[in-house]
């Protein structure tokens, strides 16, 4: 029998395997990961490791995970690389999944069959009243790349600090807010990894193109006047990135700071931003380069003053 983990931002998955449990009842093999508010890619490896560890069998197991390239969805991802014939992933968690997947991993043995019988499942069980016309292909979103580049240098709509770069949050929230028709991942270690480029690039929403470039790529194509075509999403991993790029000539002017994970040695200043003196000092430098903030996790929060936030932490 094919093992189960559920997960979620927030208690969704929770929610929803109570909801299976009055349908179809009490299940063994399954169990369910929620990603908080408050936590980081390292927690939610960690409750992805604990609830492996719960399963006292050597069957397959299978993810399924609420929103494609979400944080739940990417750290699974990582997961099922280092065992592909054993693990898979379904996207897009709905009930009619859910129970069906209690019953039809009672006649199947690998995950990846479970998870190709499911998706057919998952989109039949989306139905509405008035029931909804099929699109047709010219109401499709598009998702071919952008037009040419021409003449001009690039236009950066948005540049967002967050240690999750991008994520569900990001692609259904602040990239349409920004207007970008391309995200752009700065970051020397992403750039060098081939599994983490990978998911960025697949996480990317419709119509809009996703690359990754290492720090000193993005200071070449900000004084490239061939990119005027490119209105830009710039995502930082880390605020002292954003200092290297500011320093190398990249016209930043404003920050949004969005997420900072918790790691050993950092102190929170509020639920999803957590630093240290090394990067209270960087901040300070942005904001003597001429950088302002904007700290917001979402495009509808009311922003808040960066370094009131500092101050009231106290960080040591």
């Amino acid at each position: 029998m094919v093992n189960l983990i559920v997960a979620s931002h927030g208690d969704f998955a929770k929610g929803i395997l109570m909801s299976g449990s009055m349908i179809f009842g009490e299940q063994e093999n399954v169990e369910v990961v929620t990603f908080q508010p408050t936590e980081g890619p390292d927690d939610l490896d960690k409750h992805y490791q604990e609830a492996l560890a719960k399963f006292d069998n050597d069957d397959d197991t299978l993810f399924l995970v609420d929103l494609w390239g979400g944080s739940p969805f990417n750290r699974a991802s990582l997961i099922q690389q280092q065992d592909p014939e054993h693990k898979a992933i379904i996207a897009g968690l709905n009930l009619p999944m859910l129970i069906e997947a209690y019953g039809g991993r009672l006649g199947m043995n690998t995950a990846a069959d479970l998870a190709k019988y499911l998706v057919p499942v998952a989109k039949d069980g989306v139905k509405s009243v008035p029931e909804a016309e099929e699109a047709t292909p010219a109401d499709a979103k598009s998702n071919a790349p952008i037009a040419g580049l021409k003449e001009g240098h690039i236009n950066i709509k948005l540049v967002r600090l967050d240690t999750r770069l991008l994520h569900g949050q990001v692609a259904t929230a602040w990239t349409p807010d920004s207007k970008a028709n391309r995200i752009i991942v700065v970051s020397d270690a992403v750039a060098g990894d081939e599994l983490r480029k990978n998911l960025i690039q697949q996480a990317a929403p419709n119509g809009v193109k996703a690359n990754i470039v290492p720090i000193s790529k993005m200071v070449e194509v900000a004084k490239d006047d061939r990119f005027g075509g490119v209105d830009a999403f710039l995502l930082f991993e880390t605020v002292e990135d954003v200092l290297r790029a500011v320093e190398g000539g990249v016209p930043i002017k404003t920050l949004n700071v969005g997420s900072m994970a918790h790691s050993e040695g950092k102190t929170m200043v509020n639920k999803v931003l957590s630093m240290n003196k090394t990067d209270v000092a960087a901040f300070e430098k942005l904001r003597d380069l001429g950088v302002s903030f904007d700290v917001r996790k979402v495009p509808s929060d009311s922003q808040a003053n960066l370094f009131d936030l500092i101050k009231k932490a106290n960080v040591q």
